[in-house]
């Protein structure tokens, strides 16, 4: 006779981590995940409490200052019994190293969220990046996940990640004018926001341009919850065999690494 399955979990806890030391966007974050997670679910909203930092990952040589912190976090989850994490970067900084030193906590990340709910709804998705500069190391990323044939195009609005959130009516009509092109032009079935500070226009634009416009911290954060729900309930979690083995505890003791987890600013929700 098969064991029964358990129940759907009352409660599971989401970590956001936004992966710099720069705070100004965790509490409109906390804000809109309040009001899109289900009932059960407790939301911690974290960044690095860090005396010098950028305000973005724009850059690779600025992702590399972050890459030890955010293992650290993610080792941090699963040590604090945190159900599924969200590195809040849409270039899913760090997500195989961090997903290395999990434990039993899952780990996900916004480009990688975000494509897989576009290519449930559609066949050929673009995505609206802020910079030129950023599309070399997305391009990457969309090949790393093996999406490359259902790319559309990138659309570029030549702002960085510190102007969406300054003058929102320029944003969006931006981000209208290029979905709208994507469509148009490049064929696109649906446009994914590439960028987490993109945040919180995804249905004007949706409504604008006819096709299912994604929000990168949404997707990401329901598909982290969604995960949180199954590992409670069917006990699906992260693999630790082959590629998915973990460094030994003993030989981080003893090479004296990740012994502690960063410090971080907090906002429960």
């Amino acid at each position: 006779m098969s064991k029964p399955l358990n129940p759907a979990p009352a409660e599971v806890t989401v970590r956001w981590l936004n992966p710099v030391g720069f705070d100004a966007y965790d509490a409109p974050i906390a804000e809109l995940l309040a009001r899109i997670k289900q009932a059960g679910t407790r939301v911690e909203m974290v960044s690095f409490d860090m005396p010098a930092t950028p305000t973005h990952l724009e850059y690779r040589s600025y992702e590399a200052l972050m890459t030890q912190r955010i293992v650290e976090c993610a080792r941090d989850s699963g040590q604090t019994g945190v159900d599924a994490m969200v590195i809040g970067c849409f270039y899913d900084p760090a997500l195989e190293e961090a997903r290395e030193l999990s434990g039993a906590t899952i780990i996900t990340a916004p480009c990688i969220a975000s494509l897989s709910v576009a290519t449930q709804l559609a066949n050929r998705f673009s995505i609206i990046v802020g910079r030129h500069k950023w599309i070399e190391q997305m391009s990457g990323r969309v090949q790393r996940y093996g999406l490359q044939d259902r790319l559309a195009s990138f659309r570029s609005l030549e702002m960085g990640v510190d102007d969406f959130q300054r003058e929102h009516k320029k944003t969006r009509a931006r981000i209208i004018e290029e979905a709208k092109r994507a469509v148009e032009q490049d064929k696109a079935e649906a446009i994914v926001l590439g960028c987490t500070i993109e945040f919180g226009f995804f249905a004007e634009v949706q409504a604008e341009v006819g096709v299912p416009v994604i929000d990168a911290v949404v997707a990401s954060f329901k598909q982290a919850e969604h995960l949180a729900q199954m590992k409670k309930q069917f006990d699906w979690r992260p693999s630790r065999v082959w590629s998915c083995e973990p460094p030994p505890e003993e030989e981080m003791q003893r090479f004296g690494v990740y012994q502690s987890p960063p410090a971080l600013r907090k906002l429960s929700c």
